[in-house]
């Protein structure tokens, strides 16, 4: 006679997946703004079973008021994870902050074409299902989309048994917004003269953690290991999540932007640090100068480069090293920008200028 089988001797447990959907819901919910989240037809049956559909609806027109009202909106989508940051997150035993990361991934770059980060969707895959560590990580998701100021309108949680090991899980993020079409900003209006501000970071944010957690091994540090000149330990100096720029980008915008463009690029630095991100937006003829004595490297970077011997061009190509997005502006609005970023809390500074020459960055 046949084994007999079902899907929890499988590995997938029905019951533990009704429960993380009923432990997450409340955390989606509380980023929807209700005029704009149309609500499911039918509501989350009793036990978190179902959740009203098979997909999110949103309501462009309630986007419309008086002061702002779109003639020709062009979609802007998004997608990115979180990286091996995930491992020390997992080290750490803490899970509810790289969530914050994964939606800072793609809203960070979203914002850069001038639009509006409105919903974002998570992808989360691991061995088995686990209420308690979905439950954090979509803490982490939620808490970033109210500080993107975007709605958490669904997800997908894959239960793959057979791909990852105790332990392991996965995850990653699509962001979906809206942008003016002749309000799009693509950096090709940048021109010499401009002016590059930079945004502080909050830390390493998301990028480069392969080398990071090479570093940290080649010396035998644990993540609990107290560091003295962070005054924090190895692993919540490394789990700081990434800055979210959404917010104050569309404060700078709406007060500056005009048709003749007073911001003409916008760049998240990410992978590639400084000289491969902002050079993204460069158009032909135009070099960036960037003035590395024009922002305080934060003492992370500094421990970091001198844990693993790690020379200045690869701590620039790999780092953002304290400066976390860059706005491009006209000379004439240098000043207001820096104040606006400075009243609505943002650290920044005049970093460097826009010449001519050879398309690139020059870090000097």
């Amino acid at each position: 006679m046949p084994e007999e089988w079902n899907y929890k001797k499988a590995g997938l447990d029905l019951e533990k997946y009704a429960e993380t959907m009923a432990g997450i819901q409340p955390l989606l919910a509380r980023t929807w703004d209700t005029y704009r989240v149309v609500k499911p037809p039918f509501p989350p049956r009793k036990g978190g079973k179902g959740s009203g559909g098979f997909a999110s609806l949103f309501d462009l027109n309630a986007l419309a008021s008086p002061a702002r009202k779109y003639l020709n909106p062009v979609l802007v989508t998004c997608t990115d994870g979180v990286g091996s940051k995930l491992k020390i997150a997992a080290q750490m035993n803490r899970f509810d902050t790289v969530g914050i990361d994964l939606v800072a991934m793609s809203v960070n770059d979203l914002i850069c074409t001038g639009g509006d980060a409105l919903v974002f969707l998570d992808y989360i895959a691991m061995p088995k299902d686990d209420p308690e560590l979905s439950r954090q990580l979509v803490l982490g998701i939620s808490e970033g989309c109210l500080r993107a100021g975007c709605s958490l309108v669904g997800g997908e949680t894959a239960i793959l048994p057979e791909f990852y090991a105790a332990g392991d899980f996965d995850m990653a993020g699509f962001a979906a917004g809206i942008v003016e079409r002749s309000e799009v900003i693509d950096g090709s209006a940048i021109r010499p003269g401009d002016v590059l501000i930079g945004l502080a970071s909050s830390g390493i944010h998301s990028n480069g953690y392969s080398l990071v957690r090479k570093v940290v091994e080649s010396v035998k540090l644990t993540m609990t290991d107290g560091v003295s000149e962070l005054g924090t330990t190895v692993g919540e100096a490394l789990l700081t999540p990434t800055m979210i720029y959404a917010k104050p980008i569309r404060r700078l915008l709406d007060a500056v932007q005009t048709a003749e463009f007073a911001v003409t690029g916008l760049a998240n630095v990410t992978g590639g640090g400084i000289p491969d991100n902002l050079g993204r937006i460069l158009p032909p003829d135009c070099q960036a100068v960037v003035r590395r004595a024009a922002w305080p490297i934060p003492r992370l970077f500094d421990w970091l480069q001198k844990l693993g011997n790690i020379a200045d061009p690869e701590m620039d190509r790999v780092f953002n090293r304290g400066v976390g997005f860059v706005v491009v502006c006209r000379p004439g609005v240098a000043a207001t920008v820096l104040e606006n970023l400075g009243d609505h809390g943002s650290t920044a500074w005049r970093i460097g200028e826009v010449t001519g020459g050879e398309v690139g960055v020059t870090i000097r």
